[in-house]
């Protein structure tokens, strides 16, 4: 069995979050300002089909801050904010000690950051949920499969969803929090998300 940190991976999950899902009950700050309704990158994080752990805080070479230029310092702010605490260098940092040290050896740093901020700009989630009528509200709940029916139509693959207890109603629903779109070992081919969806089974999931 080989120990998470060796930077051995089969695939990569790029994982964005719905911003008012990931400030409730966070421990920071979160923005003052009402949080971003757009899906934001969380990370892209290479991944084991064998290992329920993916690898990670591997070897190899720590974040360089003067690595992510003008131009693409301004693309990261739009699609790579840190929407719980507001200091995007630090989460870029974190990313990519935790995460993106472990596939190094496919993607430096520079173009580890400039591919997630592709596939960002690719497959614009919010918009995809948006033309099937799934956006934001207080009441409505969906089905897993209603959510993950447009963006399979859109990307012609499976995605994964994550959801998070809703503090509200906890026994009825969830809120959808995460959409996982899962990429080849060189991140540049879609794939099916083959991991099991991280949402309850039977309570309605709701867009907040």
């Amino acid at each position: 069995v080989m120990s998470t940190g060796d930077g051995s991976y089969d695939y990569f999950q790029f994982v964005q979050q719905w911003p008012p899902a990931t400030c409730i009950r966070s421990k920071k700050s979160c923005s003052k300002h009402r949080p971003l309704q757009i899906f934001t990158i969380h990370g892209l994080w290479p991944s084991n089909y064998s290992q329920p752990t993916r690898p990670s805080n591997c070897a190899g070479s720590l974040y360089e801050d003067r690595k992510v230029y003008p131009q693409l310092r301004s693309d990261l702010k739009r699609s790579w904010p840190d929407v719980e605490s507001g200091n995007d260098i630090q989460f870029w940092e974190s990313e990519w000690n935790k995460h993106g040290r472990c596939s190094e050896q496919t993607l430096k740093q520079m173009q580890y950051f400039e591919r997630s901020h592709d596939m960002w700009m690719a497959y614009n989630i919010t918009k995809i949920l948006k033309d099937a009528q799934i956006v934001p509200s207080a009441t409505q709940t969906w089905k897993y499969s209603d959510i993950v029916s447009p963006i399979k139509t859109a990307i012609l693959r499976t995605p994964l969803l994550r959801c998070k207890p809703d503090p509200a109603h906890p026994n009825t629903s969830q809120l959808l929090h995460e959409v996982v779109l899962c990429y080849g070992y060189r991140a540049i081919k879609l794939i099916d998300c083959n991991r099991t969806a991280g949402c309850g089974n039977n309570l309605g999931i709701k867009l907040q």
